[in-house]
């Protein structure tokens, strides 16, 4: 039967010609988050998977009619103009009284309006809809209609979701059938579905927003939603979603299938509802229409899926718990763990890294929470596989084979650290927080062992510097001069460097080539401030030998050629040590000046102010006593207490020493005249003072 639009279109102009805009249309569907194009209109026939599906909607609102809108009377002039257009050939034969005729009608036009209603729906297409919601508001069935369409849409929604996690279903689909692959397809087609769907009813809703009563003026959406009523669109998001939560409720307790899939591949399955929430957002982001979901009931679908996010959690903790315990396991039953394990849980970090942290902030937080905590298990398990005790921190014979393991363990260590904090370098501040203070255990476990034995051989060092004061550097002649033997200190110091060396420091050392250029290992960084503890421990004791003669004083340049030369073959490259170096190099020729060029000197700028004054002692007269001299401390004694002082400490020290000086000399008979070296010290130790001044 074919009714014209014709008698419709005159009976709705002759109500109100200012009724329907020119056609409008929200246009096409953005594609899916995937990319492909979006599914055709749907057809007539529908399926579990494929039924027919709308598009976009309004907002919640509260809407109140304010009056009530009687049924069309079908006796109008305006029915009455609109019934000759519809040709009396397609009456059926039958129809004798008007009654009859006019029930015919109505529902011709009813079936006419439903038509064009849903083919708007299907089309986005506001004016199509417009025009069979007022028909059929004209009609008196609107609410009715709306409600069975909106239920109709809802059903669809529902049965979609139903219908994709039906692993039974999947599984009949023939030869080849892969649960993983076949279970993706289905998702991706019911995101697809369950869009559609939601933004056809929001654009109902939103058409019933925009279309008045002729007379009235009242929004026809006032006469579908009552006041304390959810809007289509909410009604629709609230049951999709409790069919959706009740499908992964299932899946999760009872299909083992279903379950793995998901719980494996969980970030995965984030990103698809994301996506779909987004995807939604997007297509009824319309200026002043509220969209189809809110931000606070986009977190409904979410938390659905969070009964597989705990279990992901939970194996990807066993997981590396279980890497970390295999690694360290292995190391107690050999000479200690393999680098190759060590990367194996690199890799699997990474791995997890790549799979959730780029999707979510907060999925990023969880995953580097789970990281953290079984890192916090390496650090711990590592230190009880570090020998301690004398054998491993003996310098004097050849490595131990404790002392292997520990370098072996504390390499890899450090490269993992190194690793770690590479690959999270990207993330900033959100992977820092987390795992910080795990790779802060770990680095601190790998230094320990290193710093002990480093120790120990700084001690040794110490122990052949502090017998300078065991030679005679005071003795007169030419003889002495003209001596080019090292001193024995000297002599013992540099087979001490050599052998550390080759015994010790080639098997800690990584190749430069191995090592990022900006990262410093533990063992560069604990070589480098041994090399500078031995030129500034040696300038100290240098400028307290007294007394220093002329022939003293070229044989102590003598030791600190050789010095430096043996610190920076087997150590450290003295050039790159700074202010130690400079020290060292100003130190030498400043001990050759004469006392009256020493105060104009600008070799006094690179020395410490404890070191000058101390090598003045050697310069002034005996009864000039030094603080160690003064206090009867020794060598050792001496040095140690420097240690703990701060420059101003030892200058006071100092300032005692040379009022005790002031007050020989004033109660003495004859000779009353100050040493040169006096006021020369006194103004060096209130350049301290001001220095301080200005600092404070």
């Amino acid at each position: 039967m074919e009714v014209s639009l014709i008698g419709i279109s005159i009976y709705m102009i002759s109500q109100n010609p200012n009724s329907f805009p020119n056609s409008l249309y929200l246009g096409r569907l953005s594609p899916p988050p995937w990319g492909s194009a979006p599914p055709s209109p749907p057809s007539a026939v529908s399926d579990p998977i494929s039924p027919n599906l709308p598009p976009p909607s309004t907002p919640r609102r509260s809407c109140s009619p304010t009056s009530a809108d009687p049924p069309m009377s079908w006796d109008t002039p305006a029915f009455s103009s609109a019934c000759p257009e519809i040709p009396s050939t397609v009456r059926p034969a039958s129809m004798r009284s008007r009654g009859e005729e006019s029930k015919w009608i109505r529902s011709a036009i009813r079936s006419e309006a439903m038509e064009v209603l849903e083919r708007g729906m299907q089309g986005l297409n506001q004016a199509e809809v417009g025009a069979g919601l007022q028909v059929l508001y004209d009609l008196g069935e609107l609410k009715a209609t709306v409600a069975r369409l909106v239920n109709k849409y809802e059903g669809m929604g529902v049965k979609s979701i139903n219908a994709a996690l039906d692993m039974k279903a999947m599984s009949t689909t023939g030869g080849g059938w892969n649960p993983r692959n076949a279970l993706w397809k289905r998702i991706e087609e019911c995101v697809e579905r369950l869009h559609l769907v939601v933004v056809a009813v929001w654009h109902l809703q939103r058409v019933l927003s925009q279309t008045r009563d002729p007379v009235t003026h009242v929004s026809l959406l006032d006469d579908v939603v009552q006041d304390g009523d959810a809007m289509l669109s909410d009604r629709v998001w609230e049951a999709l979603v409790q069919a959706f939560a009740r499908q992964m409720q299932s899946a999760f307790a009872g299909s083992i299938s279903v379950n793995s899939i998901f719980t494996a591949e969980y970030p995965k399955m984030l990103s698809t509802v994301e996506n779909l929430l987004e995807w939604i957002s997007r297509d009824t982001d319309v200026e002043g229409v509220l969209p189809a979901i809110t931000p606070e009931v986009k977190r409904q679908m979410v938390s659905a899926i969070e009964i597989f996010e705990t279990q992901y959690l939970c194996q990807c903790s066993k997981r590396l718990i279980f890497l970390v315990k295999y690694v360290l396991d292995e190391s107690a039953q050999g000479s200690g763990p393999s680098k190759l394990f060590f990367l194996r849980i690199v890799s699997y970090i990474q791995e997890e890294i790549e799979k959730a942290v780029q999707l979510d902030r907060r999925l990023s937080l969880l995953v580097l929470h789970e990281i953290g905590m079984a890192l916090r298990q390496l650090a711990p398990q590592a230190e009880n596989q570090i020998s301690t005790g004398p054998e491993a921190c003996q310098v004097m014979g050849p490595a131990t084979a404790a002392q292997l393991k520990n370098f072996t363990i504390c390499q890899h260590l450090q490269e993992f650290h190194t690793r770690i904090s590479s690959l999270i370098r990207e993330f900033r501040l959100v992977a820092a927080d987390e795992l910080s203070p795990a790779l802060g255990a770990i680095y601190e476990v790998a230094c320990n062992p290193m710093t002990s034995l480093f120790q120990s051989m700084l001690d040794r060092l110490e122990s052949c510097i502090i017998q300078i004061h065991d030679q005679n550097f005071g003795v007169l002649g030419m003889g002495a001069a003209v001596d080019n033997n090292v001193s024995p200190y000297m002599e013992e110091l540099q087979k001490c460097i050599l052998h550390f060396r080759t015994e010790f420091l080639v098997r800690m050392l990584t190749p430069a080539k191995t090592t990022s250029g900006k990262t410093e290992t533990i063992c560069t960084r604990l070589v480098r401030n041994m090399a500078s503890r031995v030129l500034i421990f040696f300038i100290r004791h240098a400028a307290l030998v007294r007394p220093l003669s002329e022939s003293g004083r070229l044989r102590l340049t003598r030791d600190m050629a050789k010095l430096e030369l043996s610190v920076s073959q087997n150590l450290f490259k003295v050039e790159q040590l700074g202010a130690p170096y400079r020290a060292l190099r100003a130190f030498r020729p400043l001990i050759l000046l004469e006392t009256s060029q020493l105060g104009a000197s600008p070799l006094l700028q690179d020395l410490p102010v404890s070191i000058i004054l101390h090598h003045l002692y050697t310069r002034g007269p005996d009864d000039l006593q030094s603080p160690m001299q003064r206090n009867k401390f020794t060598p050792l004694q001496y040095s140690l207490w420097m240690d703990s002082q701060g420059e101003d400490q030892i200058w006071k020290g100092v300032k005692a020493t040379l009022d005790d000086y002031a007050a020989k000399v004033r109660v003495r008979g004859g000779d009353k005249e100050f040493s040169p070296v006096y006021p020369l010290m006194l103004r060096v130790g209130s350049s301290l003072t001001k220095n301080a001044s200005v600092a404070r």
